[in-house]
This record gives C-alpha cells, structure tokens and sequence, in this order.
C-alpha cells in the first residue's frame, strides 16, 4: 500500500504539534503496534528530546500571546519537521521517493501551521484565557486521534485530515478581521515597550 495517506496526515499533524508527531510515532514503532515507523523516530533519545518538548509545548501553548510566540518560532521548525518525518517514513516503505514525500509532508504541515497560527491570534483577542486552553486541548487531542487511527487506517485518517484542514483554512478566512486586531495590538504592544525603552513619549491625540 502507498504511504502517501500516512505521509499527508503526519504532514497535517505535525504542522499543529510535530513533536507528538515524532513521540506517537515513535512509541507504535517501538511497542510493536506498527511496522511502518522507521527506526530512527524510535530511538531512545529521539523519544526523549520528543517528550521534553512535547511537554514545554503543551505548557506555552495554553497561556495566551505566549503560545502565538511560540507559533512564530516555529513556522519553520514544524514543516521541516513534518518534511523529515515523510521523508523517513516513505524510506521506510519504498513506495514513494523520500524528496516527493517531504514536499507532501513539509508543505502540508506549513499550511496546518497557519492555520493553527492564524486561529490562536484570533482567540486571543478574546479577554479571557479558556477559549485558548480549550483551542490547546483539542488540537493536543486531535493530533493524538488522527494519528493513531493513521496508524490503523490511514486511507480514512487522511481523509478526516484534509477535511480538517479545508475547514481550518475556512475558518481563518471568516476570522481574518480578528487576526488583523491581534496583529495591530501586538505591533502597539512593540511600538510602547520601545518608547519606554527609550524614554520617548507617544505623540499627543
């Protein structure tokens, strides 16, 4: 079977939570659950530096205006991430060329990226903090699901990623006017702590 489903929804996930990805993975490969896994996700230190971060991730991604920080950090981390984990998988199968699989994987974890970036910059224009743990709770449980049941089905798995993909992308189109009001406060937020910094003063009116 092609291992283009499981390269696609690795992609999708990892763009939302690539070191669950990586841990996932790593653990159905070391436990036995599947055979698809390559080797060098199972290591020992790969699943250790996987959960350390994991867990700082779970840790910023619930606490508003610091997680969309995090998310900026790693625009770049999580597609190379989800490119490297296609890459090995479809060296593992040799059913796919391991470069045509990190383009699947790598370019669909920046489009998961932005949407799981745009949507947390709306949510925190919101005053209170538990529309952001809840949003951090479900995307944790989301990447955990679907990539289990890739594991097992991944045919479906990719399907239900596409889906929740297409609807994300969706759903930051119609939360674009949030995301510009986040954008702005954050940019004011930049502008006063460097006229502090400065000792300068904002100009009157």
């Amino acid at each position: 079977m092609s291992v283009i489903p499981l390269v696609f929804t690795s992609g999708w996930a990892s763009g939302i939570n690539a070191y669950a990805v990586v841990l996932l993975l790593g653990l159905f490969g070391a436990t036995g659950a599947s055979d698809e896994v390559p080797a060098a996700l199972q290591r020992t230190d790969v699943l250790i530096v996987a959960g350390v971060l994991f867990l700082c991730e779970a840790i910023a991604d619930k606490i508003p205006y610091v997680d969309s920080v995090w998310d900026t950090a790693h625009t770049v981390i999580r597609p190379v991430a989800g490119a490297v984990v296609a890459a090995l998988l479809a060296g593992e199968s040799g059913s796919l060329p391991e470069l045509a699989a990190g383009a699947i994987g790598g370019s669909t974890a920046l489009m998961s990226h932005l949407v799981k970036a745009g949507t947390r910059m709306a949510v925190n224009t919101s005053p209170e903090p538990f529309s952001n743990v809840g949003m951090s709770i479900a995307e944790d449980l989301g990447v955990a699901g679907v990539i289990t049941f890739a594991i097992f089905n991944p045919i479906a798995a990719a399907v239900i990623a596409a889906v929740l993909l297409v609807l994300g992308i969706v759903t930051v189109f119609f939360l674009a006017s949030r995301i510009r009001r986040f954008l702005r406060r954050r940019a004011q937020r930049r502008e006063e702590k460097r006229l502090a910094g400065t000792g300068g003063h904002w100009p009157p009116g």
